[in-house]
């Protein structure tokens, strides 16, 4: 710590209304001190490998790179004190808990955060130097190891948390910082990675097919051989799209599914 009373903070989170929160609830707290914000991951890893800040509020769902990402291009032995802040990680709130990392599950309110606030004072009083990089490579040691476990996705829509298993997905398009999944003919937003979920999705049952798509292998109907090496995959509600030649490599555990 720059001081026993002065906590270096620095606040990450894609957001601007997310910042602006956390901002006002830091303005009437004199022991912190915001050293930066950072509205994107790559702009994060930087500030904090130049800064060392005593502590980071972390946001978990970003593009590109989300919060974990950010803390393994860090390097967890430079992390001082995380609270991550998620909206409905289900999954990474059991793992915060599991290794007694502390988190803020949005919306939250002032008397939650001034309970954060209290643990980060007293753990960087108390705790040893090593104690948070040891907890921090846990959770990534085992958010690695569950990455091909995941059976469903959460997202909100027009205040509610809506869930969709896994196995009712169609395909999955690209769409900026998000991604369109399509359920049954009905279309949900993601603010998620195409990477982050083709890692994340069953290597058995879905397949990326070009930049901007992921089939359900299930979904397919039939493959269409087009010009310059291209193959149009027909799927069962009709959907037509193209799998690139730059992913022919996939194209035999496309053609064993579909015998």
């Amino acid at each position: 710590m720059a001081s026993e009373l002065t906590i270096r903070t620095v606040i990450v989170d894609d957001e601007a209304p997310a910042r602006a929160r956390l901002r006002h609830l830091l303005r009437d707290e004199p022991d912190f001190e915001i050293i930066a914000e950072c509205a994107n991951a790559r702009h994060a890893i930087a500030t904090i490998q130049k800064q060392r800040p005593d502590l980071i509020f972390l946001d978990v769902q970003m593009p590109r790179l989300n919060g974990f990402e950010v803390c393994q291009a860090v390097g967890s032995e430079s992390l001082r004190q995380v609270v991550f802040v998620t909206a409905y990680d289900q999954f990474a709130l059991r793992a915060f808990e599991i290794h007694a990392l502390d988190y803020l599950l949005k919306p939250f309110d002032r008397d939650r955060f001034q309970k954060t606030l209290r643990r980060v004072r007293e753990q960087l009083r108390h705790d040893p130097p090593d104690a948070l990089h040891s907890q921090i490579q846990s959770l990534l040691d085992g958010l690695k190891a569950g990455t091909k476990k995941l059976d469903r996705l959460a997202f909100k829509s027009d205040g509610r948390v809506l869930f969709v298993r896994i196995e009712e997905i169609d395909w999955i398009e690209a769409a900026g910082n998000y991604v369109q999944l399509h359920v049954g003919g009905i279309t949900h937003l993601l603010r998620e990675t195409m990477s982050w979920l083709e890692d994340q999705l069953p290597s058995e049952k879905f397949l990326r097919i070009s930049r901007s798509a992921i089939v359900n292998l299930d979904r397919v109907k039939e493959l269409q051989a087009l010009f310059y090496g291209d193959f149009a995959v027909i799927m069962r509600d009709g959907t037509k799209l193209t799998m690139s030649r730059n992913y022919r490599d996939r194209l035999d555990k496309l053609l064993a599914r579909s015998r």
